[in-house]
């Protein structure tokens, strides 16, 4: 016998159902901004916002190295890069870090051969790709959106310089 006889059928929500609703209000309760406890130094807000905007920096330095490394790389890599910047911006107070990647950019060490060299900002964008986009499931409404934004454009990032290089 395939169904149950019509007196055996369930008539309130499925177990599964209260499953679904209650996960979804745990997310939404997540994503709200609420209030921050003490008022003592930086909200958690702040601290994530300047953890990405460091980390955006960071990016940055790497393209800034590359571009010093493997000038010819100019053409392809600087839209990319004005995006990082954008991002790092975003982040911040909305000025642009220019110099103060281009002064760390001596320090990040950059392979001899370009495709090497593409490789690894590749591989540094989908990293930090992947780190905002698990960043994003703790943080605010408006953080998060931004910080989703970001990482797709990361990821957008590392796919064209994997195609590129094809």
């Amino acid at each position: 016998m395939p169904y149950p006889p019509p007196s055996r059928v369930p008539t309130g929500p499925r177990r599964r159902t209260l499953l679904v609703s209650a996960a979804g209000g745990a997310l939404l309760t997540g994503c709200s901004a609420g209030p921050e406890s003490g008022d003592d130094g930086p909200s958690a807000t702040q601290r994530a916002r300047a953890r990405a905007a460091r980390d955006s920096r960071g990016l940055l330095a790497r393209y800034d190295a590359v571009l010093a490394a493997h000038p010819g790389l100019a053409d392809r890599l600087r839209p990319l890069r004005a995006q990082v910047a954008a991002h790092a911006a975003a982040f911040t107070d909305g000025t642009a870090p220019t110099a103060s990647a281009t002064a760390t950019a001596s320090a990040v060490p950059v392979p001899a051969g370009e495709k090497d060299a593409v490789a690894g900002l590749a591989a540094a964008e989908r990293a930090l790709a992947d780190r905002r986009t698990k960043d994003l499931l703790e943080a605010p409404g408006e953080l998060a959106r931004l910080l989703a934004s970001v990482a797709a454009a990361g990821a957008a990032h590392a796919y064209l310089l994997t195609e590129g290089a094809r």
